[in-house]
């Protein structure tokens, strides 16, 4: 298996982040703060599988991130929902309260130029990979989200992957979601993630 193939499995894997404590509000001890609502594994694209999620953990994913953002995502105020089926589709959710709404708008600048940039980077990083990331556009939903791809051949093992990335913005709150499976872009339900995540940036904040 290549470094790239045993990174982007370590990265997928489901993995339980270490727990930071959640302040209870000061005038109500007993109720939790509020927090951003997350996709449920329906609202994920159409498979031939059903879709299945983990619980929501508080932190960010192993590897500081996602494939294409890794250590992108601060772990503090983040939380993180994987999601899987049974043919070894993929994906995952993770959402962030920045400090200021201009917090924000840095952290979706970041993230966009680090999925905008992946193949190349990945390109330098593995020797041989064959790696192409593209832009697809924004959606007009809440303060904006974005979609991406990154197209991915290892000649090492003959294997291809296809990813789709999002980020999305609603006020100070940031969220980013990844589809993946083996394949093409030819392959990949652009469409339908393209609802995905005009869903979960709607979901954040009722």
């Amino acid at each position: 298996m290549s470094k790239f193939r045993t990174a982007l499995a370590t990265a997928t894997a489901t993995a339980t982040a270490a727990a930071l404590g959640l302040a209870a509000l000061a005038t109500a001890p007993a109720q939790a703060a509020a927090q951003p609502a997350f996709l449920a594994a329906a609202q994920m694209p159409p498979s031939s599988t059903p879709w299945t999620a983990t619980q929501v953990f508080t932190g960010v994913p192993e590897n500081g991130g996602v494939l294409c953002a890794p250590y992108k995502i601060p772990a503090q105020n983040s939380r993180y929902r994987e999601f899987s089926t049974e043919l070894d589709t993929n994906g995952v959710q993770v959402t962030t309260v920045a400090r200021t709404e201009a917090d924000a708008v840095k952290l979706v600048d970041t993230l966009r130029k680090a999925l905008a940039g992946c193949g190349p980077l990945l390109e330098q990083q593995n020797p041989g990979l064959k790696a192409v990331s593209a832009s697809h556009g924004k959606i007009n939903v809440e303060e904006g989200a974005w979609v991406y791809s990154l197209d991915t051949a290892d000649p090492q093992i003959g294997a291809t992957d296809i990813h789709l990335f999002s980020v999305g913005r609603d006020g100070r709150t940031v969220t980013l979601v990844r589809w993946g499976q083996m394949g093409d872009l030819k392959d990949a339900p652009l469409t339908a993630f393209r609802k995905t995540t005009t869903t979960a940036v709607n979901k954040l904040w009722p």
